[in-house]
């Protein structure tokens, strides 16, 4: 699948996947200077992209596991959403969930992003759903 990036500056870089295989692909930090979060901050990270997705499709940005296990930098909203007819640019919303500063350096990798197919669901009110073995049981009313 071809997606059209619009580069918002000349130095912003594509997102890159890893390796042949690899689901995600690297969303690079658009940055002059190095940014440092502290503690318990959230920041927007520039990317300098804009994305043209298909019509059913969905960019889903998560966090990199090296960055959010070596450093505790992730996506603040756990997952970010770019829906397809957003053309705005890209901003990873990242937190730092440790108790250092970390710093991201301009061009380092801070995420990466997932194109996947979904529904368009239609909601409807229902008076009645149908029975199962699990019922109304909640969190962990599976589990033993």
């Amino acid at each position: 699948m071809r997606i059209s990036v619009k580069k918002l500056r000349e130095d912003a870089r594509l997102p890159h996947r890893g390796s042949e295989e690899a689901a995600g692909a690297d969303l690079y930090a658009l940055l002059d200077t190095p940014l440092t979060v502290q503690p318990g901050e959230t920041v927007r990270v520039p990317t300098g992209l804009s994305f043209e997705l298909p019509q059913g499709y969905v960019g889903l940005v998560f966090a990199r596991s090296s960055v959010a296990t070596k450093r505790d930098l992730a996506p603040a909203n756990k997952v970010g959403v770019i829906d397809s007819d957003y053309r705005g640019e890209v901003l990873v919303a990242l937190h730092n969930h440790g108790t250092n500063p970390q710093t991201v350096e301009p061009f380092e990798r801070v995420a990466q992003l997932v194109v996947v197919p979904y529904l368009a669901a239609e909601y409807v009110a229902a008076d009645d759903l149908t029975e199962t073995t699990r019922g109304t049981g909640g969190f962990g009313s599976t589990g033993k």
